[in-house]
């Protein structure tokens, strides 16, 4: 397992970041020890395919995807003549089983051990075995690393498709746990195998002829006995079968590693008997509680601190009544995490049961859940693990437990860096709230960049904040009953509230508040600002702004009376009318030619469009020493001028 010296605990691959682990930042070594297990790898199909049905960002999907790692491909033994033993490996190229050159083997490998009396150069294996023991799973697989070996001197494999014979070797690219932990080596036709047998100087052998130059490329089969002339995919089942093996999938994924040697976590609830085994803690005894200690520094013994304290260790068998022991490992943090969300509609963990009662079915799935990126290869397989198991057992209603997955950027430290007490650069929320409120700080946080991009601190934005809400205060003292908006008001206004609405759906959090920015510098050049206008303003400032918004709201007569609170209040309706005259541009024409285009809205009057007509220079020169006889108007389309008699200009200003 991977095993961290520093917490002195075991870890899951899905705990190391970069080989370190994720907590401390140490270096991960490999170490043998027992460990309870979740068997996750068993729900790797449908994990893998019940993405489609997602509403989740196409990259999320892919990590967890390429973290599940599926490969379809074949199962093939290569016998070993010494001792009739065999050695099992997984492919997906079975079409240049014929081009296979030697064997690799992972040092941990069981084999190696029970092949220790053919080997001849034991002490040149134990000593490379013992120097990869270091290294963690990321480290060996690394594409930068250089690939390095020994060969298993004495040791020989027949390869079942020419009955030739081929060394055996063990390599730090290898893994014990991934596929067999043996790979078939086939220099011609893989990079990786290529590299490795140029450097030991192994025979390299053609067996596909392709048209590209990769040497990883399918093709046509060449030194492949009669399956020559075959194409690479049609060859791979007729060989797999040829060779008695066969086709099957395998995956990178692990069974999760689930034993914590540490005192935090929840306990494993397993009672260990001589006489009756590993015995399941009475649910009547659930949940089982961590004991009071003075010290729960981790012991580095293999073992969880909690198995020094006989009193809480020492039980009796729920079985047979005689002397137990509880189980010491603890579970890992992500087991909390892995369900938490189902006992929301429980109205507290106190009245949550399993399976889950009808009153609290419709909290079922979750329909929007936002969480980092980071934790696509963690915390939601490992949820959406949890969630399909919890279904087939009849304890939860749906197959997913996130319908709609919305990813948020980390917020970077001001030198654009990672925030971490390492570099010194955290920024203290409770500071910034003492400076510049909480209303600015949440303003800032949701104005500074896209809601899923990353984005670096910058104190000074605060500023700009803090003087929209002043802005936002002082428009308060312009509010009246009796006002009423001009149309370039009014149509700002509906504009925002549709604006603001749909970006909130889509978290668009800081195109919103730019919305609303523009419209307080609407209302600033109004002389008075109507009540309901200003009430629907707070409303969408609601959300951003919750406690100026709540404030504001509860003064004078901005409630009318009610004394509710302004989140309990409707949302405002924007007017479908206004939207539609925003951007209206209408056709002008002057004694039926047409002479321009101006813009205006549904509910520009007709006086009003004729000014802005006559006011636009290449229009206006068509009224000079002319009389407005006859106008036609049709709002939103067409204005149309008829003059009368009297002195005009030419189209070159002449009379």
């Amino acid at each position: 397992i991977n095993w961290c010296p520093s917490c002195k605990t075991g870890l899951a691959n899905e705990d190391l970041e970069d080989g370190l682990c994720e907590r401390c930042g140490s270096r991960v070594e490999q170490k043998p020890l027992r460990q309870w297990v979740l068997k996750i790898r068993d729900y790797a199909d449908r994990l893998i395919d019940d993405l489609d049905a997602l509403n989740w960002s196409e990259h999320i999907k892919e990590s967890q995807r390429n973290w599940i790692g599926r490969s379809e491909g074949s199962e093939i033994e290569f016998n070993l003549p010494a001792d009739g033993s065999k050695i099992k490996i997984f492919t997906t190229r079975a079409d240049t089983l014929f081009g296979v050159t030697y064997l690799v083997l992972a040092p941990e490998h069981s084999l190696v051990q029970s092949l220790k009396s053919q080997i001849t150069n034991r002490r040149e294996v134990d000593e490379y075995i013992k120097a990869v023991a270091s290294s963690t799973a990321i480290d060996r697989t690394t594409e930068k690393k250089e690939k390095t070996g020994v060969e298993l001197k004495g040791v020989k494999a027949i390869n079942p498709a020419n009955g030739e014979e081929v060394p055996v070797w063990i390599s730090d690219y290898v893994l014990a746990n991934y596929g067999t932990g043996a790979v078939m080596a086939v220099p011609a036709h893989d990079k990786r195998d290529a590299e490795f047998a140029k450097k030991y100087n192994l025979l390299i052998k053609q067996v596909v002829e392709s048209e590209s130059a990769e040497i990883s490329d399918y093709g046509t089969l060449i030194n492949s006995g009669q399956f020559n002339g075959l194409k690479s995919e049609e060859a791979k089942k007729k060989i797999t079968e040829f060779v008695g093996g066969k086709i099957t999938k395998t995956y990178k994924l692990q069974n999760w590693v689930f034993s914590r040697q540490r005192y935090w976590g929840e306990p494993i609830p397993l009672i260990h008997c001589e006489k009756c085994g590993v015995v399941a803690v009475p649910e009547k005894d659930l949940p089982v509680e961590l004991p009071d200690v003075e010290s729960y520094e981790p012991t580095g013994t293999g073992q969880s601190p909690l198995a020094g304290i006989d009193s809480w260790v020492n039980v009796k068998c729920p079985k047979c009544e005689g002397a137990g022991k509880r189980e010491t490992n603890t579970m890992p943090s992500w087991a909390g995490s892995s369900w938490y969300y189902l006992a929301y509609g429980a109205n507290g963990i106190s009245n949550f049961k399993f399976p889950i009662p009808e009153s609290q079915k419709s909290w079922q799935p979750v329909d929007l859940y936002v969480g980092g990126a980071e934790h696509a290869t963690r915390h939601l397989i490992y949820a959406r693990f949890w969630h399909k198991f919890l279904f087939d057992i009849g304890a939860v209603t749906t197959n997913e437990p996130f319908t709609r997955l919305v990813n948020l950027g980390v917020i970077l430290a001001e030198d654009g860096r990672k925030m971490s007490k390492r570099w010194g650069n955290v920024i203290n929320p409770d500071d910034i709230v003492e400076r510049f409120g909480a209303d600015s700080l949440r303003l800032y946080e949701m104005f500074m960049g896209p809601f899923d991009q990353a984005i670096a601190w910058n104190t000074d934005g605060l500023v700009g904040m803090y003087r929209f809400i002043e802005r936002v205060w002082k428009l308060s003292e312009k509010v009246t009953k009796d006002a009423e908006l001009s149309i370039a008001g009014k149509q700002i206004i509906n504009k925002t509230i549709k604006k603001v609405g749909e970006d909130i759906e889509k978290f668009k959090f800081n195109t919103a508040i730019s919305s609303m920015m523009i419209l307080a510098g609407e209302f600033e050049k109004e002389e008075k600002i109507p009540l309901e206008n200003f009430r629907s303003f707070l409303s969408l400032l609601a959300p951003f702004t919750p406690h100026v918004a709540e404030e504001l709201w509860s003064r004078g007569t901005l409630d009318q009376g009610g004394g509710g609170s302004i989140h309990e209040s409707m949302w405002p309706v924007y007017d479908e009318e206004f939207l539609k005259s925003i951007s209206s541009e209408i056709s002008v024409q002057v004694d039926g030619k047409m002479r321009g285009r101006v813009t205006a809205s549904l509910r520009t009057t007709e006086q009003e469009a004729l000014s802005f007509a006559m006011s636009v220079p290449a229009i206006g020169k068509w009224f000079v020493d002319r009389e407005i006889s006859k106008v036609i108007y049709l709002p939103g389309k067409l204005l149309s001028i008829v003059t009368g008699a009297g002195v005009g200009l030419d189209s070159k200003g002449k009379k």
